[in-house]
């Protein structure tokens, strides 16, 4: 059962990316970030994301990747990621422990917590929650290009959620990442519009599909951007 690592990468990196805190003022601005879900640095990113309670369009990057890797290459200049893409700041950063710096330097209230501050400590921790999903999220498979982003409801240390950004990189699909993780001050606005507070949560605008359930997310997926 693919949600059994799945929680034991949870359990490794608990509780980086479960609550919001120290968020400051919000950018004006649509955040880009390019990286993949396999990444053990892309993951502490996506971590400071979460806490911050940040949303962020993200353009899956996996390895073999030709829709969103090429550009992110051609945009940095080098083939490295995470990338984030502020147009806020008007920067484009690589370097994992850099991107958290800026978003806490720019969208906190003060330095990143200390379990992204550990170095090479947090770095091995990260990879050995890597490990366990083996090698998931990190290739990419043949699939068909949605005309727009895909919009996802998610919090970074959801074992559920994670099985779902997955297969979105895995597939390149790109898709408005919406951080809602407990404390988050868009759990109100999630409520309203699907009225409950479950992630992963999917809504697919080129289809008008929405649901919850990481099965029945993945099936989809599959279904409707796989290439068999």
């Amino acid at each position: 059962m693919f949600i059994v690592p799945s929680y034991g990468a949870s359990v490794v990196r608990f509780p980086l990316g479960f609550r919001t805190s120290g968020m400051g003022p919000r950018p004006e601005k649509r955040l880009e970030l390019y990286e993949f879900e396999g990444c053990p640095f892309c993951r502490k990113v996506r971590e400071a994301l979460s806490m911050l309670d940040l949303e962020v369009l993200v353009k899956p990057s996996p390895k073999g990747g030709g829709r969103f890797r090429k550009e992110g290459i051609a945009l940095g200049g080098k083939a490295q990621f995470p990338l984030l893409v502020d147009p806020n700041q008007q920067v484009t950063l690589y370097e994992s422990d850099a991107i958290v710096k800026h978003l806490y330097a720019h969208y906190g209230t003060g330095p990143a917590p200390l379990g992204l501050r550990t170095g090479l400590l947090g770095d091995g921790l990260s990879a050995v929650a890597s490990l366990l999903r083996a090698g998931s999220g990190s290739r990419a498979r043949a699939s068909r290009a949605p005309e727009a982003p895909l919009e996802l409801w998610s919090f970074e240390i959801s074992p559920y959620a994670r099985r779902v950004r997955e297969v979105l990189c895995e597939l390149e699909i790109p898709y408005m990442l919406h951080n809602v993780a407990k404390g988050s001050a868009n759990r109100a606005a999630f409520l309203a519009r699907a009225g409950k507070v479950q992630v992963p949560y999917l809504e697919d605008p080129n289809t008008g599909a929405k649901m919850f359930e990481s099965r029945d997310i993945v099936k989809y997926l599959e279904a409707t951007y796989g290439a068999g």
